[in-house]
């Protein structure tokens, strides 16, 4: 148990020497004068790509098992 106390400390010892910070990871306050391209927005509907559906009855299970089966029977 001391070992592995020793080993979850020793990260944080050595990190607690550091010379220096992380550099700030934040985003830039002069937006503006950005170089990155920005595309224009429009509006998609939501629902564009919706197809209407209704319920089916369902079919014989043994037409759609040998219709997924491999040719040839079974081995």
């Amino acid at each position: 148990m001391k070992l592995s106390f020793f080993v979850a400390a020793l990260p944080l010892f050595a990190s607690g020497c550091a010379a220096t910070l992380p550099p700030d990871v934040i985003a830039s306050g002069d937006l503006a004068a950005s170089q990155a391209g920005v595309r224009p927005l429009r509006y998609t509907s939501p629902v564009s790509g919706y197809t209407h559906r209704v319920p089916v009855d369902p079919k014989p299970w043994r037409d759609q098992n040998d219709a997924q089966s491999p040719e040839g029977g079974a081995s």
